[in-house]
């Protein structure tokens, strides 16, 4: 895509025991229902876990499944065991199946087994089952739903904690959607129940439901970065430079313009391995957007818009490559540098439009 298509695309924005018994002996693991959580198992648990395991991460944008990400997920786990964590808000959902792990047993593996693990609120994130079962992960898999629960259940409990032990041990992690919106060192939380949009964002970046979090997940390539999902498809370039100019004030902590942003389309996959080179997964639908802040927001004050200059933004398609490291695309798709002014694109043609988007699904961000 060249700068004509680039500029299209900115012009939207405004249980039974899954592990072994107490006493030792094998349990044979079946679905199970706790008030807790719900389980639901295809394959073994009970067999021994993979001799070998690679690290990789899978941000996934949301709106459908991409058959080789999970085949990515499933051949860095080298096969073994995969755990899929997903939540819900309250006990009265009713689980339909464990989908994810026939898909891995069946069309992404082989694997030994696949368990899916389904939280209801944050009891489960200390029940041992639950941590005996991400302890034995060879790769895990966290669906979408609504980050805000992933944040509340699991920030500051065993879950947290085996979570980032098992990608610092080398091993695959994926995020579809809200799986994908907590995979950065910082994160959109949507603590307040909403979904953000651009306009709103960029009219008043401190607005209570710009919810950002800082202390969650740690791992290797991301450690600067926030993740935002459904890029194109709901618009978010607005809010995700709103984000970032909070992210990095020169009142925080950072040095400036020391976070930047990936927004993930739809369908669409960015694979990053152990030397921190990301590339779309085969088949992708869309494009991956890397957002480079060069300089700190010129105004940013709670109840006023937004002004900021010298954005950079690149477009990675299935030709290029992104960098972790250097912050650099080689071969990308397109290319431009932006200003934000008043809460507007600083170019007056297309300001009118910027900040006009869709309407977010409710209950998935």
């Amino acid at each position: 895509m060249h700068l004509k298509a680039l500029a299209a695309f900115l012009l939207p924005i405004a249980c039974a025991s899954p592990g072994h018994a107490a006493d030792g002996a094998v349990a044979k693991a079946q679905n199970y229902r706790d008030k807790n959580f719900d389980y639901f198992v295809s394959g073994d648990p009970a067999k021994p876990r993979a001799a070998h395991t690679e690290f990789g991460l899978a941000l996934m944008g949301g709106g459908g499944k991409l058959d080789s990400a999970f085949r990515f997920i499933a051949t860095r786990a080298g096969g073994g065991h995969i755990v899929i964590l997903r939540a819900v808000s309250d006990d009265s959902y009713d689980p339909t199946d464990g989908s994810y792990g026939e898909s891995f047993m069946k069309e992404w593996g082989p694997v030994t087994a696949a368990e899916t693990i389904t939280f209801h609120n944050r009891q489960a994130a200390s029940d041992p089952r639950v941590v005996a079962a991400l302890k034995n992960a060879d790769g895990i898999f966290l669906a979408g739903g609504d980050q805000s629960n992933y944040i509340r259940y699991w920030k500051g409990t065993p879950v947290q904690a085996a979570l980032n032990a098992h990608v610092a041990a080398n091993r695959p992690i994926g995020g579809s959607s809200a799986g994908l919106a907590i995979l950065g060192h910082y994160s959109y939380g949507a603590l307040d129940g909403g979904s953000m949009e651009s306009k709103v964002a960029l009219a008043n970046p401190f607005d209570q439901g710009v919810t950002l979090e800082d202390d969650f997940l740690h791992y290797r390539h991301l450690e600067d970065v926030i993740t935002d999902t459904h890029f194109s498809q709901r618009h978010r370039l607005g809010r995700l430079i709103a984000f970032l100019a909070r992210l990095n004030s020169p009142s925080s902590a950072r040095a400036a313009s020391s976070v930047f942003g990936i927004g993930v389309d739809e369908k669409t996959t960015l694979l990053i391995g152990a030397d921190g080179l990301g590339r779309l997964a085969e088949g992708s639908a869309g494009s991956a957007w890397i957002v480079l802040p060069r300089q700190p927001a010129s105004n940013l004050a709670t109840g006023t818009p937004l002004s900021m200059a010298d954005i950079r933004i690149i477009q990675l398609g299935p030709a290029g490559s992104l960098d972790l490291k250097t912050r650099s695309v080689s071969t990308p798709a397109a290319e431009t540098t932006i200003s934000i002014k008043d809460g507007k694109l600083a170019a007056e043609s297309i300001a009118a439009k910027i900040l006009t988007r869709d309407k977010p699904l409710p209950g998935e961000d």
